[in-house]
């Protein structure tokens, strides 16, 4: 039986064993341009090897577990978190994390820039928007056929993303004044940490969900401003936990008030 596929489709790759479900984007001639649903991958793929998928993650299993450890004592307390500003490299993960945000009740502001643009922008934005918390995410990938991991010219973005960190550490150096949350799938973890990132992706370079930047993210802002946060229970949080994020001992960003 011959299979027509159409653009928006979910489908997976048989010649990867079906590790990764993808929407499709485009098709040009017999191939299919792919984005990964819940990991932050993009790829390429002839159509006689693809497969129709409705294996698909629901987000709401991931909200849930969240909203779990905010359960904050509100009898006798206000709390005011950390405010979020969320660089996106693509519109359908910066909407996905933005609907993330606003169900969890994080005050956060979005924006789709490409990955090489970052750098030029994004010092305007955080004078403009004063964020606790600054994600710089997007898409990325190591090519492993064009040398070792510890040459930034073989990723995707990673020599983006570091442009992007020492900007903003060029406007703030104190990592617990501006928390950087940085990186996507297979990133140069080493690299984005000496720039200056608090948490970075990705240290076995494997892909990271879709929604690992805002979790990590929100939770800061959920963290009390006075305490460091326990990193370990953090980065567990995350779909691959350390193998797909890291990070250094951090405070958190929300303020804590008495009476309510």
């Amino acid at each position: 039986m011959i299979i027509i596929f159409k653009i928006g489709d979910l489908v997976s790759r048989i010649s990867h064993n079906n590790d990764v479900l993808f929407k499709i984007i485009s098709i040009s001639d017999n191939t299919a341009k792919l984005l990964g649903v819940n990991v932050r991958l993009q790829a390429d793929s002839e159509l006689n090897d693809l497969v129709i998928s409705n294996n698909n993650e629901n987000d709401r299993d991931i909200i849930e577990r969240n909203v779990k450890d905010f359960n904050f004592d509100r009898a006798n307390y206000f709390y005011l978190p950390g405010k979020i500003l969320h660089i996106d490299g693509d519109e359908d993960y910066l909407d996905r994390s933005m609907k993330f945000y606003n169900s969890i009740g994080i005050k956060a502001n979005g924006l789709c820039l490409k990955e090489n643009e970052i750098s030029l922008k994004i010092n305007d934005l955080i004078k403009e928007y004063r964020p606790d918390i600054i994600v710089i995410t997007g898409h990325d990938a190591y090519y492993k056929k064009k040398g070792n991991k510890d040459n930034i010219s073989n990723y995707q973005n990673s020599g983006n993303f570091v442009k992007a960190i020492k900007e903003v550490r060029k406007l703030e150096k104190n990592q617990d004044k501006l928390i950087i949350v940085a990186g996507a799938c297979q990133s140069d973890y080493e690299e984005l940490i000496k720039a200056g990132a608090n948490f970075a992706s990705s240290p076995k370079r494997i892909n990271i969900h879709a929604l690992d930047p805002a979790i990590i993210a929100s939770s800061i802002a959920f963290s009390d401003k006075n305490q460091s946060i326990d990193i370990i229970k953090l980065i567990e949080k995350t779909k691959y936990g350390s193998d797909g994020i890291g990070g250094i001992i951090t405070n958190g960003t929300m303020y804590v008030g008495y009476p309510r």
